[in-house]
């Protein structure tokens, strides 16, 4: 059986050359979906959660207010490129359809460490906790899927105890990676900087996770099997103590994949829709 060439399962801008194109039109969008929402009222830019720049919250509030169901996106990039601002129009769809999406920022390996950054996303929950007192799902694209998986898997109670046990029982995963030991030997690891044992300490696929929670894997039809697989791993990992589901989506990349969030009327909108309103206060 030959090996697995992970450098090239993983480099998927080697695997999309399009990408340029494709980042370009979702920074395009972006601009004009923020731009609508301050238009209407129905944004605010900016909010800080930490202490750097980086650490920043944008929030689009539906028609309905901010009552709505809450669900925080957390970009992708391999957590050592792009922002929040790439990715203004997967609040679209959700927030066409009454959920009020909030967009995190984190800082960038190498500057700090994968640890680092999922501490910071833990921050941004609290944050977003105390300011609007109620529960959340996450979803997140590529490196922004591990990071939803952490999350939906963190030990809330034991590491901040005033905050509800089951603060993120839900999350939705666009091409997430949970299990990290195939980076260590490619080139993104110039900036992870990652060993064996952290690697397996960050991955997710390993992590217990609390009875009640709910979590979705998908991934593009058109991405590597190393991609898929870590799709599937994380469904039929947590199959035991939550309610998962793996579904490739057809005829897209890994780019691609998440592109259905800024459609209000797609499947993969109203399944974050249903994820959202089912996790109530």
């Amino acid at each position: 059986m030959a090996a697995i060439d992970y450098e090239a399962e993983y480099n998927n801008r080697a695997r999309v050359p399009e990408h340029p194109e494709i980042f370009a039109r979702w920074a395009g969008d972006s601009e004009f979906f923020r731009a609508d929402a301050l238009k209407s009222g129905r944004a605010e830019l900016g909010l800080s959660y930490g202490d750097t720049p980086k650490q920043y919250i944008d929030l689009f509030v539906p028609e309905t207010g901010k009552d709505a169901p809450l669900a925080l996106f957390i970009h992708g990039g391999w957590w050592r490129s792009l922002d929040p601002s790439y990715y203004s129009q997967v609040a679209r769809g959700p927030a066409a359809r009454g959920v009020m999406v909030a967009l995190a920022g984190y800082d960038l390996c190498p500057t700090v460490t994968l640890a680092d950054i999922v501490e910071q996303m833990r921050h941004a929950c609290l944050f977003l906790w105390l300011r609007y007192g109620r529960r959340m799902m996450v979803y997140g694209h590529s490196a922004g899927g591990h990071l939803a998986g952490a999350l939906v898997a963190t030990d809330w109670a034991s590491l901040y105890p005033k905050a509800p046990a089951d603060l993120v029982p839900a999350g939705y995963s666009v091409s997430g990676v949970f299990d990290l030991a195939p980076l260590i030997g490619i080139s993104v690891n110039q900036d992870l900087r990652l060993d064996t044992a952290e690697a397996r300490k960050l991955s997710p696929a390993f992590w217990p996770l609390k009875p009640g929670r709910s979590f979705d894997a998908v991934v593009g039809g058109l991405e590597s099997s190393e991609f898929k697989r870590q799709s599937r791993l994380i469904a039929d990992t947590w199959r035991n103590a939550a309610k998962t589901r793996y579904e490739e989506i057809a005829g897209t990349n890994h780019f691609t994949a998440v592109d259905p969030l800024a459609d209000p009327g797609s499947a993969m909108t109203a399944r974050v829709v249903e994820l959202a309103k089912s996790v109530g206060s």
